[in-house]
């Protein structure tokens, strides 16, 4: 049986799902995509290939090795992307929470049934359906449980919004003992520069006490700076909205002290090493085009 445990974003990591970018289809029509980021390449004609998001993604399988990380990957679907294991399901504690993903996703879901049957049904939950929730909007940081949300009344006119207060209303009811801190999001269907997607597109706690932070990926100014408070402005990393258009908040933490970020980032990876941190580089930026990048694509089961 696979013992789960995730306590936060930050403590030794032990297993790990790793998303897969084989066959992972064609280039989507411009009416399905799921996000402005995906729209704006499709339309440019620089839309990913597999080919290069399966060696970025067997960059950071290698780094997992390095550092000794027990690696699942989803059963290939043919033609389906599963680059983004995030979104389907997410880790609090010793629980696993099925996500109510976008419908046309649900498959994905099934390629990790085999690590799903390892865990203890008894702790395997899912939301009922009109209860939304992805893991990119769930951050688990020790006694808190941050949720990114979309309040607006329309709702339901965004693809792009995909955590609902009813999801926020299901964990606060099945974590009873954690405080849960929701924040509403800056949606845009069009500009992905004016979208926060998931809350880990605008904010990631990183070590033991600091934070990647994006200012205007927040609605409300002060749900924002309550998290510049709780983390203190002298450890928060403020990035620009080009960064944050880059993903620079979507790194991935395998220990307090070792993270795997992309090459590019380098006003961030210079400040992470300044702040004495490992940085582990890896080509992730055709991956990124998805309005996705390292905690989307990887779900940690097993933390210290």
């Amino acid at each position: 049986m696979l013992k789960l445990n995730v306590k936060n974003e930050t403590s030794r990591l032990r297993a790990v799902v790793l998303g897969t970018a084989k066959s992972n289809g064609p280039t989507p029509k411009i009416e399905d995509a799921y996000d402005p980021k995906s729209l704006e390449h499709i339309k440019a004609g620089t839309y990913p290939l597999e080919a290069d998001m399966v060696n970025e993604m067997e960059a950071v399988a290698k780094v997992f090795e390095k550092y000794d990380v027990k690696v699942y990957r989803p059963n290939i679907i043919e033609d389906c992307n599963q680059i983004f294991a995030r979104d389907i399901a997410f880790v609090i504690d010793d629980v696993f929470v099925k996500a109510n993903i976008l419908p046309d996703r649900e498959e994905e879901l099934e390629a990790i049934q085999y690590v799903i049957d390892q865990i203890d049904p008894k702790k395997v939950i899912r939301p009922p359906e009109e209860a939304h929730i992805e893991g990119g909007d769930v951050i688990v940081w020790n006694d808190h449980i941050f949720i990114g949300t979309y309040r607006g009344a329309d709702y339901s006119d965004y693809i792009v919004a995909r955590t609902n207060q009813l999801g926020v209303d299901y964990i606060t009811e099945k974590f009873p003992h954690k405080t849960i801190k929701s924040f509403d999001l800056k949606k845009s269907q069009v500009n992905p520069r004016d979208n926060a997607l998931h809350l880990d597109c605008c904010f990631q706690p990183i070590g033991t006490n600091k934070a990647i932070l994006h200012k205007e990926g927040f609605l409300v100014e002060e749900e924002y700076e309550w998290l510049l408070n709780f983390f203190g402005e002298e450890n928060c990393f403020v990035i620009t909205k080009d960064e944050m258009y880059d993903m620079n908040s979507n790194i991935f933490s395998i220990s307090e002290d070792v993270i795997i970020s992309e090459k590019n980032f380098t006003r961030l990876n210079t400040w992470l090493r300044k702040n004495g941190f490992t940085v582990e580089e890896v080509p992730y930026a055709e991956i990124a085009k998805q309005e996705g990048l390292l905690r989307c694509s990887t779900m940690p089961l097993i933390r210290d």
